[in-house]
């Protein structure tokens, strides 16, 4: 009797229509979910208008103007700020470029010297800041995909505003409990 109430309820002509509402669901949810690539700032073909990357799925976080004429979006999003995408657009307002700019290639291009600006411009905001006293200043730190439990830590001093050091350093958000609680 069992199976006979099993076999009648999966042949219940009741069951069908939900599981095809079920059914075309989960296929629209992935249709949308692949289209995301194509919406995501990394994903927007060259010669797009920055109106339309303006009005993405998120808005941009920072905007930088290029010496060329041009501006550079600044999208910075993933888990833990770790991609952070620089879309550079002509003087036109046409997308020319779009690089995921959190990498620890890029990141090792920081020398000291260089400007807090120019480092903003090309990385976008830091992940978490803290000042320092001596010498007084600030630690900008990156997380970048690739890098587990490990970020890019950029000192720059107050008085000038540049780069003092630029180094990998260790992640706090893997540090173990403290062994002196």
């Amino acid at each position: 009797m069992r199976r006979t109430q099993n076999v009648e309820t999966t042949m219940n002509p009741n069951t069908f229509p939900r599981r095809r509402a079920a059914w075309l669901g989960g296929l629209a949810a992935c249709a949308a979910l692949a289209g995301c690539g194509t919406l995501a700032p990394g994903g927007l073909p060259p010669g797009t208008p920055i109106a339309q990357a303006r009005g993405a799925l998120f808005a941009p976080t920072g905007e930088y103007a290029l010496p060329d004429g041009g501006t550079r979006l600044e999208f910075a999003q993933g888990s833990f700020g770790k991609q952070t995408y620089m879309l550079d657009f002509d003087r036109s307002g046409r997308l020319v470029t779009s690089q995921q700019v959190l990498t620890e290639l890029n990141l090792a291009t920081i020398t000291p010297g260089m400007t807090a600006e120019q480092v903003r411009m090309r990385f976008g905001r830091p992940a978490w800041v803290f000042g320092v006293n001596y010498p007084r200043g600030q630690v900008w730190n990156y997380r970048f995909d690739g890098g587990d439990c490990v970020w890019y830590q950029v000192s720059i001093a107050d008085a000038d505003h540049r780069v003092v050091e630029a180094n990998v350093g260790t992640d706090p958000a893997c540090d173990g409990p403290n062994s002196r609680d």
